[in-house]
């Protein structure tokens, strides 16, 4: 079944392919069928499989083989031109920071010519088995100027050890400059009570720090709040907390507690305050009725400029080189983003999961690829099963994976990064 699910999306891309050559009038080949390898090359030297297919105004979609230390490799890019007025990029998402759908319908939903998969989330519980995964996305996320979430302690994260010097907290995105950028977004907030001004914890994270107080809005979703206190600061596995603490707050008062996280739609205007150790112990000093004012932001720690749009991951390429202490033994399926041009011309990469390819790239394979691609700046997304690249032929609603997912199919993912255009 799984064979036939991926030689169905293998039609399925081969004819989108098609559709974008004759529209495009270039002859592509496609990518490579089942037990053959086109020309493989040195990673250094990467070659193009396939003639530039322009998929709309200032996006065009490439191939390369890639020949890495453990097997043949295949890359799937988009190139995004941001000086285009036409180009912009936006966070693709379900709605809620607690769900997940495959890139393809977030692309249909939103209106996106072509997009990625995004960040690293909470996909499994085996350490909690009483507790279900959220589908939480690990760092902050910003879509339309509106912040989403913070990111969760770096030991709580889910994905491959992080780089030296790196953090849940590095995200890359677009200012409102229309520029891409990496960057760090650190998370500031406080609540002020009759008693005392504490500060705040988190935001709509799967994972708070031990002893904090973590905010949840109607961005959160429905999916319970239990596991916000599991784990540990720098031990994912550690046991959840025994005590925890949950206040109701609207209209800046406070409306109902309870000693245990729920679950359930958040409404608008209304903030739940969920509290772990020393931060529940806080939390029940409040009654209700009680005033309670909540502030909270994400904070850029690079640049100076807001961005409009931002998910997390983290570096791998700066100023051209790779960031030392990569991993350079574990290859597997990647997606990436590569940043040039002062932050005007983007690709989006993604490996194709099809059996022949399966092996991948390591980290630092996929930081040198990007700079042989022409990247400054380069930044790790979630791989493995949820690398999807998708686009939709021009005129056409139709969004389709052109990558071989290695699962077989999409998996649903919280997020990712979507291209749209006008014209």
């Amino acid at each position: 079944m799984r064979a036939l699910g991926r030689a169905r999306a293998g039609r399925t891309a081969l004819a989108l392919l098609t559709a974008l050559t004759a529209l495009a009038g270039a002859a592509l080949t496609g990518a490579a069928p089942a037990g053959a390898v086109e020309r493989a090359v040195p990673l250094a030297r990467a070659a193009a499989t396939t003639r530039p297919v322009r998929l709309a105004p200032g996006v065009v979609y490439e191939q390369y083989d890639l020949q890495a230390a453990q097997g043949p490799a295949h890359a799937h890019v988009l190139r995004v031109d941001l000086a285009d007025r036409r180009v912009r990029l936006g966070l693709l998402h379900p709605g809620a920071v607690a769900a997940r759908d495959t890139v393809s319908r977030l692309a249909t939903a939103q209106g996106a010519v072509a997009g990625v998969n995004g960040d690293f989330f909470n996909i499994t519980e085996t350490q909690h088995p009483a507790v279900q995964a959220t589908g939480a996305s690990v760092g902050p996320a910003i879509a339309d100027d509106r912040t989403l979430k913070a990111a969760v302690p770096n030991g709580q994260r889910f994905g491959p050890v992080l780089p030296p010097g790196t953090s849940t907290e590095d995200v890359v995105g677009v200012g409102r400059d229309r520029r891409a950028r990496l960057d760090r977004l650190a998370f500031e907030g406080s609540l002020r009570t009759p008693q005392a001004r504490l500060p705040l914890g988190g935001l709509n994270q799967y994972a708070l720090p031990v002893g904090s107080i973590g905010a949840f809005t109607e961005s959160w979703g429905s999916a319970s709040r239990v596991r916000a206190t599991c784990g540990t600061d720098t031990e994912r596995a550690a046991p959840c907390s025994s005590d925890t603490y949950e206040v109701s707050v609207r209209d800046g008062h406070v409306v109902s507690a309870s000693d245990t996280p729920g679950s359930g739609p958040i409404a608008a205007g209304t903030t739940v305050l969920v509290g772990r150790e020393a931060g529940a112990q806080q939390l029940r000093k409040l009654y209700p009725g009680e005033p309670v004012g909540i502030r909270h932001r994400l904070r850029a720690t690079v640049s100076t400029v807001p961005l409009r749009f931002a998910l997390g991951g983290y570096p791998v390429l700066r100023d051209g080189r790779p960031l030392s202490g990569l991993e350079d033994r574990t290859a597997a399926v990647r997606t990436a983003v590569g940043i040039a041009g002062g932050g005007q011309r983007l690709l989006l990469l993604t490996l194709d999961g099809a059996p022949e390819y399966r092996t991948g790239l390591s980290i630092a394979e996929l930081a040198s690829t990007l700079a042989y691609l022409g990247a400054d700046q380069g930044f790790n997304l979630d791989g493995g099963g949820s690398s999807t690249l998708v686009a939709r032929a021009p005129g056409s609603g139709v969004v389709t994976a052109l990558n071989h997912p290695s699962g077989g199919g999409e998996r649903p993912v919280p997020n990712g990064i979507g291209v749209f255009t006008t014209g």
